[in-house]
Formats: structure tokens, sequence, C-alpha cells
């Protein structure tokens, strides 16, 4: 089948049907500019990676069947082909509101899909999700676009659809609601955290590029923040 993720069409070879339904939203009939087809090894390696995950966690590695791991193969295989057409795939939870996206990025289980369900209860009407997990960022001359994937976490909260990105806020835990711009020198190891890379080194390498683009296109904040509703208006007031 062919897909079309951030504005860039490819082909998808898939073999377990459920990943094709997966993948049926972001489904086109333009020509695609290259083709990625998860093998075996492919699904062990990522299955190596989730044991690596669960050790780092200090939990017990959890085996998955060979459709999921196929579905994260597919992710990370497009992710690093999206690299060449200046696409990065980040971990956060972006947002659209009166047009302008807002990216919240942290490690699991910080918060971001609680802050930004707290967007949406603030603002209502004004606020939809782009995606609450894997967005893509585009990285033009002149703008950023963050757009949405079928990657999109627990909650399954995302659209095929991206706008201009107005803002990225790295999210911490806070006993109070605080925000501050950050320079591009201390924005730049978060956003390398929380962006897909490689263990290629000239794969990486090019990863890199597109970060430091990035952060010198997008202002990025530190954002402290409670569960309070009120931690809404704050960051959308400090970033505006």
């Amino acid at each position: 089948m062919r897909v079309e993720l951030a504005g860039v069409p490819f082909e998808v070879r898939c073999r377990f049907p459920e990943n094709e339904v997966f993948l049926k939203d972001y489904e086109t009939s333009k020509a695609p500019l290259f083709v990625i087809a998860p093998t075996d090894e492919d699904l062990v390696w990522t299955q190596g990676e989730y044991d690596r995950s669960a050790r780092c966690r200090r939990e017990a590695p959890r085996r998955h069947d060979a459709p999921y791991l196929e579905n994260t193969a597919l992710m990370l295989l497009a992710a690093r082909e999206l690299v060449d057409y200046d696409v990065l795939q980040i971990h956060g939870s972006a947002l659209c509101m009166d047009g302008e996206g807002y990216l919240f990025m942290a490690p699991s289980g910080t918060g971001k899909s609680t802050h930004a369900r707290l967007w949406r209860e603030t603002f209502g009407d004004r606020v939809w999700m782009v995606n609450d997990d894997k967005p893509l960022l585009r990285i033009e001359e002149d703008r950023v676009l963050v757009c949405g994937t079928p990657w999109d976490g627990k909650h399954h909260l995302s659209r095929n659809a991206s706008v201009p990105l107005k803002a990225m806020a790295c999210l911490y835990r806070n006993e109070a609601n605080c925000i501050r711009a950050i320079s591009k020198v201390e924005a730049f190891p978060f956003i390398l955290r929380q962006a897909i890379g490689s263990n290629d080194p000239t794969i990486q390498d090019r990863f890199m590029a597109l970060e430091a683009r990035l952060v010198s296109a997008v202002p990025c904040y530190a954002l402290g923040c409670t569960v309070d509703a009120v931690a809404a208006k704050m960051a959308w007031e400090g970033m505006n």
C-alpha cells in the first residue's frame, strides 16, 4: 500500500493485515518516493530494543507478537527514511489551538498527555489533537509543520493533518506552575533525547542536523506544571 506522512508519499509492504488497517487513514495514490518493508531481522531488532528499554526501567522484558513488532518497525524504518526529506519524528504530545501547533515533550509518564488534556478542557473547541505520542515535524525553509501520524499513543488521539508549529515546551512536574524561554543550547539536548534517531552514525548526523534547524526555527520553553487547569492557561500565555 501507499501512504503519505508529513507530505511525503512512500510504499509500505506489510505482512500482517492489521497493520494495513492501522495505516488506512494515511493511504494515498501519489507516487512513492521510497519503500519500507520490515524483515525478520527488523522484528528481532525491535524486540531487542523493547527489552533494552525494559531493563533501563528495571522492568521484566515483555515478549511482543509479530504484528506488534512489525508495527513498531514500520515507524522506525519510516523515520529513518523521512529524515532525508527534512522530516523528524519526535516523542511528544502535539495539539493545535487557533490554527497554531504546540508541542509538549517529556520522558514517558511525566504528564504530556495530561497537560494536553488540560488544554482541551480549558479552551474547548479552540483545541484539537494533532498527535498524542509520535508526531512528525516537517522542517521547511521558513516554518516548521507539526503533522499527525497513526502512532498516536494509548488514547489514540490524532488527526491526519498538519499545522505550523508555534512553540515547543520541555515539560516537567513541579509543585507550582512556571514557564521560561530557554536557549537553543539548552533545548538541543532535550530534543535529542526525545527525537527518534539511529544507531548508524551517518544517519544520526542527519537527524542531529535537523534537530539543530528545529531549535533555531521554533521557540522552546521549560514548562513546570501541576495537574491543575490553571497550568494550561499559564502555559498558553507564557508561549504567547
